[in-house]
């Protein structure tokens, strides 16, 4: 069992509790660590018949508590079990600090791709299914803005009004706890986009980081699972497009700062062809996409400083220490961020 299962799971006690908990399960298990960091960590488990689950736990050192909430993200993908969107099905919640030292779920895993660099888009995705991939992300986005909430019994989850003030008062207070440097730019944005919160319609789910690579990806492109609800609320849909085509830099897109440029490859769909998808679809007012992609460069470029405030004072690891080279690159990036955020609003 490698250093990060071992240290992520107590193996003994979470077979037990998975024997007792999951329907059919049947140790012995297997574990192996999937992705994580500063992100929740993710495990892949076999059991002894075959079956194949996943199980999520919050980071070995916790950022925002609110973050990590293993049961927000448990009762979201639960409620969306028999809607229209895809989600993996969520087989059970441990709150019992007993067994894991940390709350985890555990979900079905779903078969599929993650698409997150150019040899995977070309290697598992034709020219036409690439087309079809970037279709079938705006047209589930649309799908969970359009979820009944009282229908799904989600109603309560969270707040309904003020969610782009919300976000400004949470991420400028994470800015402000943990700047390693003064960046005037961020509190310019801050002020103005303050100035410019445009009238919020009806709350709808807010999934709050998708993204093609947060999804799972079927061979014909489409859309199999979306994954990691671990900021999801209630809240403005357009924050979420706003985000999305800040992630996304198409073909023929001037490029962004953020992630690698994956779906520059042929076939893909440019930024402007996703919003106006989106808007066909939702029949939603689009006129301020502009505010919502200024908001969500602000938004990471805070999240980006608090990640290389925690690599500096050592919460992440000290076998992480070497990659502090890539993350200086970050807080260039989330500089730049900052900029172009003001530029949209300019």
């Amino acid at each position: 069992m490698s250093d990060t299962v071992s240290a992520g799971i107590d193996a003994p006690k979470v077979s037990k509790w998975l024997e007792a908990n999951i329907d059919d399960a049947s140790g012995p298990f297997k574990f192996e660590f999937i992705a994580g960091g500063h992100s929740n960590l993710t495990f892949s488990v076999f059991d002894s018949r075959h079956n194949h689950y996943v199980l999520r736990r919050p980071p070995l050192s916790h950022g925002l508590a609110s973050a990590h909430d293993m049961g927000r993200e448990y009762r979201m993908i639960a409620a969306l079990e028999d809607s229209p969107v895809p989600v993996p099905r969520a087989r059970g919640l441990c709150n019992d600090l007993e067994v894991n030292g940390a709350p985890f779920y555990v979900m079905d895993f779903v078969d599929g791709y993650i698409v997150r660099d150019i040899a995977t888009a070309e290697r598992v995705l034709t020219e036409q299914s690439r087309k079809l991939a970037s279709e079938s992300l705006v047209d589930t986005l649309a799908k969970i803005h359009a979820v009944d909430l009282t229908q799904v019994g989600l109603q309560d989850f969270s707040r309904h009004e003020g969610y782009i003030a919300r976000q400004l008062k949470r991420w400028y207070g994470q800015w402000n706890a943990q700047k390693t440097r003064e960046l005037p730019v961020i509190d310019r944005v801050h002020e103005e986009l303050l100035k410019r919160i445009p009238e919020q319609g009806p709350a709808t789910i807010v999934h709050g980081d998708y993204r093609l690579d947060n999804c799972i990806v079927g061979s014909q492109g489409e859309i199999c699972a979306v994954l990691d609800w671990e900021i999801c609320t209630l809240g403005d849909p357009l924050a979420d497009l706003g985000l999305l085509t800040v992630y996304w830099t198409g073909p023929d897109d001037e490029a962004s700062p953020w992630m690698s440029q994956y779906t520059t490859v042929k076939g893909f769909l440019n930024r402007s062809d996703l919003i106006t998808r989106y808007a066909k679809i939702t029949g939603r007012d689009i006129s301020n996409i502009e505010f919502y992609r200024a908001f969500a460069y602000w938004k990471l470029a805070c999240i980006v400083e608090g990640v290389y405030a925690r690599y500096l004072g050592g919460a992440l690891g000290e076998k992480q220490a070497a990659e502090l080279e890539p993350f200086k690159l970050q807080t260039e990036a989330a500089a730049n961020s900052a900029e172009v955020a003001l530029s949209r609003l300019n």
